[in-house]
């Protein structure tokens, strides 16, 4: 067995069935990525656009010197049609968090078996390998460099799609100062006229010539946006609160291969996939950091998660979450769950809401709360 046999070998012993080689040259579509930063379409995702990321991204031996090499890997995660979680709350009051999120944060896990390989490759050279390794974590052009690995295309969605895996897959990256023979690429658009992702996104996020305009993006607003999320977006958000699933549940290529069963690195956690609404609402920032501990959904901190539980609650337009909603407006000590919490009380209505509205009113110290406020007080009484 070559060393490059033994490598995928015990890669797929990790996790990792999906696995490809390259040599570490520019990415083929680099221009493509600075035409992306250029018109801003990557948000408020400054580390993005950084001067030492570009010239990164440009040229992985900058990651690595010396590097002749680089090892790029798919580990398939949960996919959505498989589970059913037997405590998960229903009705119009839960919400939907992205299927990658409800086990335990994949940086940990794939980090911890990245190690692991290149710890084996090491002691399988006779002089040691100098080594990096990333998830989702490196100034890498991820999706770019495994299509020329041979792991798949890139679809409209701009998701990596393996003809016989879908899109449910993180990708890993490990820098080599070992030569490896190189893989094919993958060169077959296997989109075709298919535009089922483009027709099925909420926000109209995904534009032609695979650009994803990541500010109308319902994963960016759940996760990357750190302020308030623009209004004239909240209602197409409907009850998403952790990323979103929608441009890969209708992907044909999903509906088809997305069925492993076997995916033994992440474990479903109860209660996570679509979380009770109004429960969530009064999670203290002690309940928050218990029930996340060790879960990606951590990464938007408490403020940020109850701003989109809010959102996903106004989107309900239920009266029996007008009580908690209440409650938050006038205790929650973050203005921007507070905002959050005015706006979805003006898409409830009703006279207890308004009652709450004006009396917090009365109390707001925060200036974009105060203008959120009237804003729900305008739009509740434009629905008696």
């Amino acid at each position: 067995m070559s060393i490059k046999e033994s490598i995928v070998t015990k890669a797929n012993q990790l996790g990792f069935p999906l696995v490809g080689v390259i040599a570490p040259e520019p990415p083929d579509h680099l221009s493509t990525y600075q035409r992306w930063i250029a018109q801003g379409h990557h948000g408020e995702m400054v580390y993005l656009a950084t001067e030492r990321a570009l010239t990164r991204r440009a040229n992985p031996r900058e990651i690595l010197p010396g590097c002749r090499s680089i090892l790029i890997l798919g580990a398939p995660y949960l996919a959505p049609k498989l589970i059913k979680d037997p405590i998960t709350s229903t009705g119009k009051l839960s919400g939907r968090v992205a299927s990658y999120a409800w086990g335990s944060d994949y940086h940990d896990i794939l980090l911890k078996q990245l190690t692991e390989l290149a710890q084996f490759i090491a002691v399988s050279t006779p002089s040691g390998t100098t080594y990096r390794s990333y998830t989702d974590t490196g100034p890498i052009l991820e999706r770019d460099l495994a299509q020329r690995a041979g792991l798949g295309w890139v679809g409209k969605n701009t998701c990596l799609i393996h003809p016989k895996l879908g899109s449910y897959f993180f990708l890993a990256e490990i820098f080599l100062d070992l030569a490896l023979e190189p893989d094919e690429p993958y060169t077959t658009d296997n989109c075709g006229k298919c535009r089922r992702c483009i027709d099925a996104c909420p926000t109209g996020c995904i534009l032609p010539e695979r650009v994803l305009d990541a500010r109308r993006c319902i994963s960016y607003l759940t996760i990357e946006l750190k302020k308030a999320i623009p209004i004239e977006l909240r209602p197409l958000m409907a009850d998403w609160v952790f990323g979103c699933d929608v441009c890969q549940q209708v992907c044909p290529w999903n509906e088809r291969f997305a069925s492993r069963t076997d995916v033994s690195l992440f474990i479903l956690r109860l209660g996570v996939p679509t979380p009770n609404l109004v429960a969530e609402m009064d999670l203290s920032p002690v309940a928050f950091n218990e029930k996340f501990r060790g879960s990606p959904i951590k990464r938007t901190k408490r403020r940020g998660y109850l701003r989109n539980v809010a959102v996903a609650l106004g989107n309900a337009e239920a009266e029996s979450a007008s009580g908690v909603l209440q409650r938050t407006l006038k205790l929650d000590p973050e203005p921007l769950v507070r905002s959050h919490a005015a706006w979805a009380l003006g898409q409830i209505g009703g006279l207890g809401s308004q009652v709450a509205l004006r009396e917090a009113l009365t109390q707001e110290a925060a200036p974009e709360v105060a203008v959120e406020i009237h804003s729900a007080l305008t739009h509740s009484s434009r629905k008696q």
